[in-house]
This record gives C-alpha cells, structure tokens and sequence, in this order.
C-alpha cells in the first residue's frame, strides 16, 4: 500500500461509491482529484461532501455507463516525475485497447518493470488508466497483485471498455 493510503484511511473519503467494481473511495484536495481507492463491499456509501467531489463521481458513473467516457477532470498526482509521465502515456490507450508492459516501455525508452512500479504506483485508477497495460501472455498484475480480488477487479475493467 501507498503511504499515501493511511493518510486517506485517518483524513476520510470525499464520497464512497458503489460501482460495478465494488465500491471507490474518492479523495479531493483543492478542487482535483487525488486518489481512488477500491474499498471493501462493507464499506459505507456517503455522498460527495464537495461540488468537485460530485463531478468526479458523475464522470465516473459516466464511465460505468459508457465505457468510451472520456475523463475531464483536474488531477494532482503525487509521483515522481517519470511516473507522471508513464500516467500520462497510459491516458492515451483508448478505452477497449490494451497495451503491453514492454510496448509502453519502449514508446518510454525505459523497462518494463518500470512500468509495472508506475502502474502500482498510480493513485487515480480508472481514470488514469493503468488496468489497459497487459502483459504479452495474459492480464499481468493489477494494484501490486497477480491474483485475487485486484485481478478480478482489472478483468471486469477491461471486459466492460470491451462489451461497451
């Protein structure tokens, strides 16, 4: 987990949605979307406490209902600079399409692994779309993991931009 994630935990969600995913918990800082965390189905909906908070989970319902969505928002992404700039990259996979680890390496002139701790690193998923990039023989990992419920999570991501 991200530090980032006990700081969220202590300081609150700005609203808990339920998703087809399972239910997200959004964080807002000053207006722009900071951080989407899967959360457990026991965790308590609440509404969005913010006019930004509201827009960010309008277009992710958006995106829920129309996977060809088009996410507009303002972000503030911590990460370094070269994971901001693998984020950026995989803004441009188109919904439906997926790219390999390696592939995106290349376009980036650095590793695949690199790319892979960029995509666990990624502190807005969904929207900066880190569930497109695959491995060559199979889906790869999701949110650090190779199986489970994370798996599970970035199958349903790729199946709804697919069906959509």
């Amino acid at each position: 987990m991200r530090s980032r994630r006990a700081s969220t935990q202590a300081r609150g969600y700005d609203a808990v949605i339920a998703t087809p995913v399972g239910r997200l918990g959004i964080v807002v800082e000053e207006n722009a979307l900071t951080d989407v965390s899967f959360l457990g189905e026991a965790a308590a909906l609440h509404s969005p406490r913010t006019a930004a908070a509201k827009k960010i989970c309008r277009q992710l319902r958006s995106y829920f209902a129309n996977p060809g969505h088009s996410f507009r928002l303002p972000l503030t992404l911590s990460g370094t600079a070269f994971q901001r700039r693998v984020w950026r990259e995989m803004r441009r996979i188109p919904a439906g399409r997926t790219l390999s680890y390696g592939a995106l390496a290349r376009k980036l002139a650095t590793s695949a692994r690199a790319v892979g701790n960029a995509c666990r690193a990624n502190p807005v998923p969904i929207v900066v779309p880190c569930h497109r990039v695959v491995a060559t023989n199979g889906a790869g990992g999701f949110m650090g993991k190779r199986s489970g419920n994370a798996l599970r999570i970035k199958h349903r991501l790729l199946e709804h931009e697919r069906v959509g």
